[in-house]
């Protein structure tokens, strides 16, 4: 077997050759596709004489010209990775290269394939060596034309980076067009299309008055559902200006949709492609988590215009610095068109289910790792900056970016240099954020003089050991602080004292609330002065750093902010703490197998909450959503998947069953019989709404049935009706069986809905669920080709605590004979299939074993992709 190669960041150095100009031309076919590409080489070190070293994977290499000459066998070597020249000539010089690629036979869905008749390119990250020979590294930057050629009936549109130069009709029904993109890009963003697709139409006059024509283009049928999508390019376009001053920069913008797609879209410069529920939404057919998914998503991919493809990263170990960055910039942009306390709950919800397990498990590494032998992950730590120098340094130091480093490939340094310099500022440790792998886990205790009118809290901080870096340094940590008085207010916060120095707050005479800590060693002590009684602290407020926080907050703390913070996203968090704290104390009484019971306090906690009349309605139905199984399996020191779900099982059943009337009114009072409205009141409606029949339907008694049966009826959208189906559906019987396969009869022909009914059944907790996803895979309606659906169903059951940890290891061993079929097919997508198995030293010594002999087995395989072949080695050598 040829064994994977690690690369590793200390080996980087510049290219020895750059690529100054690109000219492509495709001759596309339905056996074979032929690709041209010639390239203007320059030195990329003065008197270089280096063999010139290209990247190609799955080519047959048909010539290979060196200033117009064919070269001879014996001036290049080829092998299944690269085609390597080995006395190029010195100075600048022209190249031509002539390869035969076979895009039909594509499953992996990288470089260029055929998808339902049409052609399609994903080269982020390494995909454009499936297309032709070429330095496939993101810091070899140049300028593209692209000539695309083919049949006119099969693919009349054909699309490409930059700006339509060219196009007409040429002999035997087939037509050409001609593309050139006038900014320097790396080969990662170059994009082509072909196909039978229709656009929607519509343009943007950006700040210096200038027309964008804009199109989305998608096959016919589907262009009704595509008219939320350009609302929310044009929204994102517009955000841009206002907020970074970031206009853009082409004539034209086109986005692609495709149902087979690897990501969930792609930045390539003004010709993104999206996977279909991405762009695809309308009323009857989409939830309000697509509209908003689709929102933040078009946004992302646009905001990439600048963070990431003006501005690129110089390496992939640097993949943060551009997608980090634009994720903050996409979740900025949701929170100012939603509800910002809403959006940052399932942020840090989303961090806490994802990033922080594998942080602490076999796959942690820094979010700029050391090595890796496939690029697939990274999370940001972008808005610390904003948290330290406020929205106007942020900008000064997005700007003074932009400025130095505009049409470069750049490293995370220069990203801190920019912010640091801009805000005339230092930020001792920051650094540490991006070389060390790990959650730190910051520990805070509290006391009050009350004779000098003085509180204190102590800090302390750990990251724990991970692979391959046991021993860590303190992080630069902003802890974002409130001080809450007696009866609910902040207090006005004077001064505070730390490391020898008094630090005196103002702002201009107007009294300030919250501060930010900079916790930057093992452990420090800030004294706040001049505090009339003893408060109740609200400590990380906003989540102000990506840490666990581990206080000593009373329980009657915690119930005082639940009841009283002004920051919202720490009312939700003190309820969450509440919950989790109840969770762990009645799983220890369930493995005791003692009586459960339910805390009194906390229950009349949440019926307060439920009746608020002050409250949005959204953070409502937040604040009264338990933490989920994995999380809670995730503090654990040996996870118990059978405890942790008969334990929040018991919780959401006597919660229901005690606050029944208040969630049977919430539910009542929520309906609406208005049009659907994708907005920020209703969506809050809605999610109220479906929160309640939720908890509701656990009681499984026949008048809640009939109440969600009738909700299920009578929905006019998908948000509704899809809730009432997962409301019933967490009950087995006829009436499961009844609803599932009536919603199935009903949206048979929508694939996107499709999908979303095997997440359903996927996820579901109803015992046996295993042999059902079995049978599912066998439906006519999955393909084990498409992404969308393999994460929609393989992904939706490795999210199941019950099913996937099933003690029988029939969980495990379902995965483990799909990730070696889905190997074969679509290797990206195995692996992150098969990174479900990571953590297996977390579980019983039963698990492990079962768990363990599927990786092994996976080791063994022959011909194993270097994604797969990755993931299980580390979590094998755990």
């Amino acid at each position: 077997m040829d064994l994977p190669k690690e690369i590793f960041l200390k080996d980087y150095k510049k290219p020895d050759y750059l690529f100054d100009t690109v000219d492509l031309e495709f001759q596309l076919g339905d056996e074979k596709t032929m690709v041209t590409s010639k390239i203007a080489v320059s030195p990329g070190n003065e008197g270089t004489s280096s063999p010139l070293a290209l990247h190609g994977c799955d080519l047959k290499l048909l010539s290979i010209k060196i200033n117009g000459t064919e070269l001879k066998s014996d001036k290049y070597t080829v092998d299944p990775r690269h085609l390597t020249i080995l006395t190029p000539p010195a100075g600048v010089f022209n190249m031509e290269i002539v390869t035969e690629i076979y895009p039909q036979l594509n499953t992996s869905l990288e470089g260029l394939y055929r998808s339902t008749g049409n052609f399609c390119t994903q080269c982020e990250a390494e995909g454009f060596r499936k297309i032709t020979y070429f330095q496939d590294r993101p810091d070899v930057m140049a300028k593209y034309t692209c000539r695309i050629e083919g049949d006119k009936t099969l693919y009349p549109v054909l699309l490409s980076n930059g700006n339509l130069i060219e196009q007409g009709d040429l002999e035997g029904g087939k037509h050409y067009a001609l593309w050139e993109d006038p900014f320097k890009k790396p080969c990662y963003l170059f994009a082509l299309v072909a196909g039978q697709l229709e656009c929607r139409e519509d343009s943007f006059v950006t700040c210096s008055g200038r027309k964008v024509t804009l199109r989305i283009w998608t096959p016919a049928q589907d262009l009704p559902k595509t008219s939320h999508a350009m609302y929310s390019l044009k929204e994102a376009m517009k955000w841009d200006e206002e907020v970074f001053g970031l206009e853009y920069d082409l004539d034209l913008f086109n986005i692609v949709v495709v149902p087979d797609f690897n990501m969930g879209a792609m930045e390539n410069k003004s010709l993104n492609v999206f996977q279909s529920r991405l762009v695809l939404a309308s009323p009857e057919a989409a939830t309000d988590g697509d509209y908003a998914a689709i929102l933040g998503v078009i946004g992302h991919e646009y905001f990439h215009n600048w963070t990431g493809n003006r501005v690129t990263c110089r390496d992939w170990f640097q993949l943060t610095l551009k997608e980090g960055l634009t994720v903050f910039r996409d979740q900025e942009f949701s929170s100012d068109l939603g509800c910002r306390t809403v959006k940052r709950i399932a942020d840090v919800s989303k961090l806490r289910s994802y990033q922080f397990p594998q942080d602490a498990g076999p796959m942690a590494h820094p979010i700029r790792p050391l090595s890796y032998i496939k690029m697939d992950n990274f999370y940001t730590v972008v808005r610390m900056y904003k948290t330290m120098f406020g929205a106007s340094g942020f900008r000064k130091g997005m700007d003074l970016y932009f400025q130095r480093h505009d049409g470069q490939a750049v490293t995370c340094e220069d990203f801190y240099a920019a912010m640091c310099d801009a805000n005339n500022a230092h930020l001792p440790n920051f650094l540490q954020w991006y070389s060390q792998a790990g959650t730190p886990t910051v520990k805070v205790t509290s006391s009050y003089d009350e004779g000098s009118q003085a509180f204190s809290l102590k800090l302390s901080q750990e990251v724990p050991p991970t692979p391959g870096q046991l021993m860590k340094e303190p992080m630069f940590i902003p802890v974002a602080v409130g001080l809450v008085d007696s009866i609910g207010k902040d207090m006005p916060l004077t001064s505070i004292y730390s490391d020898g120095m008094v630090q005196t707050l103002s702002n201009d005479g107007h009294p300030i609330f919250t501060t930010v800590l900079q916790f930057k060693k093992k452990e420090e002590e800030f004294i706040f002065n001049n505090v009339p009684e003893r408060p109740v602290p609200s400590l990380l407020r906003g989540y102000s750093a990506p840490i666990r926080l581990d206080s000593d907050l009373t329980e009657s703390d915690l119930y005082f902010l639940l009841a009283n913070d002004s920051d919202e996203f720490n009312r939700w968090e003190a309820g969450q703490i509440l919950a989790r704290k109840l969770m762990f104390s009645l799983v220890a009484d369930f493995q005791q197998q003692k009586t459960l019971a339910l805390n009194t306090k906390f229950v009349d906690g949440l019926r307060a909450i439920l009746r608020s009349t002050s409250l949005d309605k959204e953070f409502i139905a937040k604040a009264i959503t338990l933490p989920g199984q994995g999380e809670i399996m995730d503090m654990m020191s040996i996870a118990d998947p059978d405890a942790v779900h008969a334990v929040r099982t018991f919780i959401k059943k006597e919660l229901a069953f005690q606050l029944k009337d208040d969630l049977l009114a919430a539910v009542t009072s929520n309906r609406s019989s208005e049009a659907y409205a994708f907005n920020h009141d209703s969506m809050a409606r809605r999610a109220l709404k479906n929160t309640c029949l939720a908890y509701l339907a656990s009681l499984n008694e026949p008048d809640v049935t009939e109440l969600a049966l009738n909700e299920y009826k009578s929905a006019t959208n998908m948000t509704e009706q899809f809730a009432a189906l997962a409301a019933l559906s967490q009950n087995p019987g006829q009436v499961r069986e009844d609803a599932l396969l009536d919603f199935y009869n009903k949206w048979q022909q929508d694939y996107l809905v499709v999908s979303k009914w095997f997440a359903l059944q996927a996820t579901s907790d109803i015992p046996g669920n295993v042999a059902n996803v079995q049978k599912l895979l066998a439906h006519p309606a999955f393909d084990m080709r498409n992404p969308n659906k393999v994460y929609s169903l393989i992904g939706g059951f490795c999210g199941s605590p019950v099913s996937f940890h099933a003690k029988d290891g029939s969980g495990y061993k379902f995965l483990g004979e799909v990730v070696l079929q889905l190997d074969k097919i679509n290797p990206q997508v195995a692996s992150r299939m098969v990174s479900a198995f990571s953590r297996w030293r977390r579980y019983d010594e039963t698990r492990q074993a079962l768990a363990k002999a599927q990786l092994e087995m996976i080791i063994s395989a022959n011909g194993l992709s270097e994604n797969v072949y990755e993931i299980a080695l580390k979590s094998l050598a755990a």
